[in-house]
């Protein structure tokens, strides 16, 4: 059945198959008609959320948008969403009375060298096999047409040039397609191609994710890695798995709380966030003033874990998608660091993430904070997001599920707080209040949420 709630789209775009799409226009619906309801995604780089509404217009579910809009950030946000990295996905699924964690954060090679292996494509085609609707081609071309006949630079994606030109400039591969003939960051509205990437997406539309860990695309891999003093190996590749556990579970009000499970650094951090939330909000100044209990708890999680200073830009991004039957999904994904180690795979598009022990960068899979929140098991999510990049976006996640859990409406982007003086911090999130829910992409970056009507059959 479907779930009965109005959905707002905000600061977004409203899609439906066959219709052309509004990038930039806000579009809201305060109630639905007769047997309509709607399905939202949210994330950082508009093109890729347009990709995701798209697949949800054409039937598929939430884990399908998610997938297709990963992939498609592999081409449109690379400096945080490459083949080369890895991430954290929760799915919450009531209609299977499920929830379920993936982990497949990159990992350093059995021999540590400057590049990670790369869990994302194995990852996203583990959940897309156990809770897809749609086949496994349909998520990855959109993808691959992108790279293949070009997608302009969004606002988005400018933002983080502007500041990674001397990454890009030490990689041929990355300077042909980011900087133009006079060595400067290209700028938004400029088309870029990348028929290697296209390619090597091919393969895994065509073969799967195995087609990315023990094909060509992996020889190929194996090869640079090994020619640039790298040391991932083939056997590192088609060791590859995606882990899949039951993430930890707290209670905030009426609320069960989803998080990343302690096997996971960022599982780690996210718990000690919140048991110092839990904390701040016990005192009688906590209780009253929420954004401050937050700051604290952020602050002393900080110092627990003795981290005293970061690099500007951890190179990550998180996403979210729940359509009309409940289904939702929350991911975060990193380079760790601004398109990772900064190295290409000649021929194959790919840029692989850094290595986590290689630089203060490896702390960005701790970042990661992927939640879902909902009433029970077998419910609706009140919220499906994910901060990502830095402390500040997990602080920022944080604070969206607190206001939830007291009972206020977290419907526009101004209910979320920015995630402040590190630019490349982010959060955003579905949020539902009552029979409404809403796309939020973080207020003080470029992204965009989307809402899909679905008819019901």
């Amino acid at each position: 059945m479907l779930y009965s709630r109005a959905l707002a789209g905000v600061a977004g775009m409203l899609l439906l198959a066959g219709c052309s799409l509004d990038i930039g226009s806000t579009v809201g619906l305060s109630s639905t008609s007769s047997g309509t309801e709607g399905a939202l995604v949210v994330g950082d780089e508009p093109f890729a959320v347009s990709t995701g509404a798209a697949i949800l217009g054409q039937g598929g579910n939430a884990v399908d948008a998610a997938t297709a809009m990963y992939f498609a950030l592999s081409v449109t946000y690379p400096v945080a969403a490459g083949l080369g990295g890895g991430g954290i996905c929760i799915v919450h699924d009531p209609a299977k009375n499920t929830t379920q964690e993936f982990d497949f954060e990159a990992r350093d090679a059995d021999k540590p060298g400057a590049y990670a292996v790369p869990g994302n494509v194995r990852g996203f085609g583990v959940m897309q096999a156990s809770y897809g609707a749609l086949p496994w081609q349909k998520v990855v071309s959109p993808a691959e047409v992108m790279a293949r006949t070009g997608v302009p630079i969004s606002k988005a994606m400018a933002t983080r040039l502007s500041d990674a030109g001397d990454v890009i400039r030490l990689d041929a591969g990355l300077a042909a397609l980011y900087l133009d003939e006079s060595g400067k960051p290209k700028t938004t509205g400029t088309v870029v191609y990348n028929s290697d990437l296209a390619d090597a997406l091919a393969a895994i539309r065509v073969n799967g994710p195995e087609a990315f860990y023990s094909g060509a695309v992996a020889a190929m891999i194996a090869d640079y890695g090994s020619s640039e003093g790298g040391t991932i190996s083939k056997a590192d590749l088609a060791a590859t798995k995606a882990g899949q556990v039951t993430p930890r579970v707290i209670q905030i009000g009426s609320d069960y709380v989803f998080l990343p499970s302690n096997k996971v650094g960022a599982g780690a951090f996210a718990g000690v966030l919140f048991d110092n939330l839990a904390k701040a909000q016990s005192t009688s100044v906590g209780a009253k003033d929420l954004q401050a209990a937050v700051v604290w708890a952020l602050r002393q999680s900080l110092k627990d874990y003795h981290v005293a200073e970061l690099p500007k830009d951890l190179g990550a991004t998180g996403f979210a998608a729940m359509d009309a039957r409940g289904q939702a999904v929350a991911c975060a994904v990193t380079m760790n660091g601004p398109f990772g180690s900064g190295h290409t795979v000649r021929g194959t598009g790919v840029t692989l993430a850094k290595a986590p022990t290689a630089s203060a960068a490896g702390l960005a899979s701790a970042f990661l904070t992927p939640i879902i929140a909902a009433r029970q098991a077998d419910s609706p999510a009140e919220l499906a997001g994910a901060g990502a990049g830095g402390p500040n976006g997990s602080a920022a996640i944080a604070y969206a599920l607190a206001r939830i859990a007291n009972g206020d409406e977290v419907l526009t982007r101004k209910d979320l707080r920015t995630t402040g003086v590190a630019p490349y911090d982010t959060v955003n999130a579905i949020a539902c209040s009552g029979r409404t829910c809403a796309a939020l992409p973080d207020p003080a970056a470029n992204g965009l949420g989307a809402l899909v009507p679905v008819k019901e059959k």
